[in-house]
C-alpha cells in the first residue's frame, strides 16, 4: 500500500471513530421522557431508562398560582424521591402507595422561585432525574388577607369564650377557608364554625367549655384562595386553656346576681340594671374585656350631651364589657341605695365598689353572664353573643353546613 493510500485509509478510519463517537452521544440524549432540564446523569444512564416523568408545572413557568398543589407523576416506572425547594423553605408532599405519583401537602409562597427535583426508576432499575424550575405569581397586600385570632396564645379564658378569627380583607370563598380552619380540644368537645360576616368567623362548642380544657386552633389558610383574587396570607396557630367555670346569673326583676364557680354558689350580689327606656338585654353574654378604670360618656352610646340623660364619668371602676353596644358590669357607688331594689342605670349592671372589685378579681375574659327578667333580647352579633342560638341554629352559619 502506498504512503498516500495509507494516509487516506487512516483518515477514513479516524472519521469512522469520530462519527461513531458522535452517534453514541446523540443516542444517549434520546431518553424517553427526558428534557434539557434533566441532569446529565439521566442522559448517560445505561441501559436507556423507559420511565417518563411529568409535573403540573412547566420548566421556566412564571406566575404560577400560589394555590396550585404541585404534583409529579411517573409512567412506566416509579418515583424514588421528589424535592421541592425555595428560598422560603421546602414544600412537603406525599408519595402515593404505588409510587407512581407525588403530591404536595405544603403550599406555595407568592413571588418565589422553586426547584422541583425528581428521581424515578423503570422496571429494570434504570434511573432518570428531572429538574424543573418555576416562579409563583407576585401578590400585593391588597391580594392577601391576614387572620387575627382570639383568644391569644397561652391565654386562660372562661367557659363561654368563642374562638374568633378576623380577616383584614373579605373572604368570599368561605367553604375553602373553613376546610383549613380547625379547632381541637382535650378533652374533645363537638363544635362548629359560624360566619358572622365576610371578615369574621366564630367557633363555639355545643355546650359551654369544660373547665380545664386545652384548646388548639389551626387557621391553615396561607395561599388558600379566598375568592375575588384574594389569598390567605400566613397561617396561624394558637393554643389556649379554659379556666374555672364562672357563670353569673342576673335577674333584672329581683335585682340580684348569683355568682357560681364550677357549679357552686359563691355569693349573691345586689345589683341594678337598665331603667325604662334603657332596658338591659336578656340572654347569654360573655365578658369581652376588662378595665380597672374607664371613662364612660353617653355620647358613645347615642345619648347627646344636651340630653337630660347625658353622663360623662371619668373614673368608672372595675368595668367589664358585655356588648358592643355599651353594656358593662361595673362599680356604681352612686346607685348603692337602689341596688337590690330597683333598676336605675342606662343599661349597665351596677354594684357596690367592693362587690365589683371582688368580682373583677376572679373574672376571666370569656366568663358567662346569663340575664333574665327583661323583654329586650340579646343578639348574636352584639359582642360575643354566640350562645343566644341553639347549637342547631348556630351550625347553619357554617359554610360547610
Amino acid at each position: 500500500m502506498s504512503r498516500s493510500r495509507a494516509r487516506l485509509a487512516g483518515a477514513l478510519a479516524l472519521m469512522a471513530v469520530v462519527s461513531g463517537g458522535l452517534a453514541g452521544c446523540d443516542a444517549g440524549s434520546a431518553v424517553p421522557g427526558a428534557s434539557p432540564s434533566e441532569d446529565a446523569s439521566s442522559a448517560s444512564a445505561s441501559p436507556t431508562p423507559q420511565v417518563s416523568v411529568a409535573a403540573n408545572v412547566k420548566r421556566g413557568e412564571q406566575d404560577v398560582p400560589v394555590d396550585r398543589a404541585i404534583s409529579v407523576s411517573a409512567q412506566d416506572g416509579t418515583i424514588a424521591s421528589v424535592e421541592v425547594s425555595s428560598p422560603a423553605g421546602p414544600v412537603a408532599g406525599e408519595l402515593a402507595p404505588d409510587q407512581t405519583s407525588w403530591t404536595a401537602t405544603g403550599r406555595l409562597e407568592p413571588g418565589t422561585r422553586y426547584v422541583v427535583k425528581t428521581v424515578a426508576t423503570d422496571a429494570a432499575g434504570a434511573e432518570v432525574r428531572r429538574t424543573v424550575r418555576f416562579r409563583t405569581q407576585d401578590l400585593t397586600l391588597d391580594q392577601q388577607t391576614f387572620a387575627s385570632v382570639a383568644p391569644l396564645q397561652g391565654e386562660t379564658v372562661g367557659v363561654g369564650m368563642p374562638v374568633i378569627v378576623t380577616f383584614d380583607l373579605p373572604v368570599t370563598d368561605k367553604a375553602a377557608f373553613e376546610q383549613h380552619m380547625t379547632v381541637t380540644s382535650t378533652p374533645a368537645q363537638p363544635g362548629t364554625w359560624h360566619w358572622l360576616s365576610d371578615t369574621e368567623a366564630h367557633w363555639r362548642p355545643k355546650s359551654y367549655w369544660q373547665a380545664g380544657t386545652k384548646v388548639d386552633v389551626d387557621v391553615d389558610v396561607n395561599s388558600v384562595a379566598a375568592g375575588g383574587g384574594i389569598y390567605g396570607q400566613e397561617s396561624r396557630q394558637v393554643a389556649f386553656e379554659i379556666g374555672d367555670a364562672h357563670v353569673y346569673r342576673v335577674n333584672a326583676q329581683t335585682h340580684q346576681m348569683k355568682v357560681f364557680r364550677n357549679g357552686k354558689l359563691l355569693r349573691t350580689l345586689p345589683i341594678t340594671t337598665g331603667k325604662p327606656g334603657f332596658t338591659t338585654r336578656s340572654g347569654v353574654k360573655v365578658i369581652m374585656e376588662k378595665f380597672e378604670s374607664r371613662r364612660m360618656n353617653s355620647e358613645t352610646v347615642g345619648i347627646s350631651r344636651d340630653n337630660p340623660e347625658a353622663y360623662d364619668i371619668d373614673d368608672v371602676r372595675w368595668a367589664m364589657r358585655l356588648t358592643n353596644s355599651g353594656e358593662f358590669i361595673h362599680a356604681a357607688p352612686w346607685s348603692v341605695g337602689s341596688q337590690g331594689y330597683a333598676n336605675v342605670s342606662h343599661g349597665c349592671t351596677g354594684m357596690s365598689t367592693d362587690n365589683a372589685a371582688w368580682l373583677y378579681a376572679m373574672t376571666l375574659r370569656g366568663d358567662v353572664v346569663e340575664y333574665t327578667g327583661t323583654d329586650r333580647p340579646m343578639t348574636l352579633d352584639n359582642g360575643y353573643g354566640d350562645w343566644n342560638e341553639s347549637f342547631k341554629q348556630y351550625r347553619q352559619g357554617s359554610a360547610l353546613a
